[in-house]
C-alpha cells in the first residue's frame, strides 16, 4: 500500500509525484466516448483546426481525472473511506495530444472527522503540469481518510 493514514499527513507537505503520462489521441477520443461528449473540438479534427487552437483539445474532463489519478498512488491508496468533494476546479490552459503531464500535491488542511473516529479529512491540492512547466488544471479534494489503526 502505498497511500498515507490521516495521522501520517502534515499542512504544507508537498509530493512531486513520479508518474508522468503523455496524452494520445486514443485517450482522448476514447475518453469523450466512454462519457457520449460529442464536443467537435474533442473529436472533430477539421472543427478543432478551425478553433483559435487548431488542433484537437484534450477533454477536460479526462484531464481532471488524470490529474487525481497520478496522486492516488501517493495519497490514498489503500487508505482511502471516501473522497467527499472537489473544489476550485480550474483549467486555465489547453492540454493537447502528446503533451505530458506530470502531478503535484500539497495538503492544504487536516482536521478530524465528527462522525468516524477512526477516520480524518485531508484536503489536498492537486496541479497538473504539462511540459512546457504550464499548469493546466488544479483543484482541492476532500478526502476522508482512515488513521493508522483505525
Amino acid at each position: 500500500m502505498a497511500g498515507k493514514f490521516f495521522d501520517e499527513w502534515r499542512v504544507g507537505e508537498r509530493i512531486e509525484h513520479e508518474i508522468r503520462r503523455t496524452v494520445t489521441e486514443t485517450d482522448n477520443l476514447l475518453f469523450s466516448t466512454m462519457t457520449h461528449n460529442p464536443q467537435p473540438l474533442h473529436i472533430d479534427l477539421e472543427a478543432a483546426k478551425a478553433s483559435e487552437f487548431g488542433q484537437i483539445l484534450v477533454n477536460g474532463t479526462f484531464t481532471f481525472a488524470l490529474m487525481v489519478g497520478l496522486s492516488v498512488g501517493d495519497t490514498t491508496l489503500g487508505t482511502l473511506v471516501a473522497n467527499l468533494g472537489y473544489d476550485k476546479l480550474v483549467m486555465p490552459k489547453p492540454v493537447f495530444i502528446g503533451d505530458t503531464m506530470r502531478a503535484t500535491t500539497e495538503i492544504k488542511e487536516l482536521r478530524e472527522s465528527k462522525s468516524r473516529p477512526n477516520a480524518g479529512i485531508v484536503i489536498f491540492v492537486h496541479e497538473l503540469i504539462n511540459q512546457r512547466d504550464e499548469v493546466v488544471c488544479s483543484c482541492e479534494r476532500s478526502a476522508l481518510l482512515r488513521k493508522r489503526g483505525g
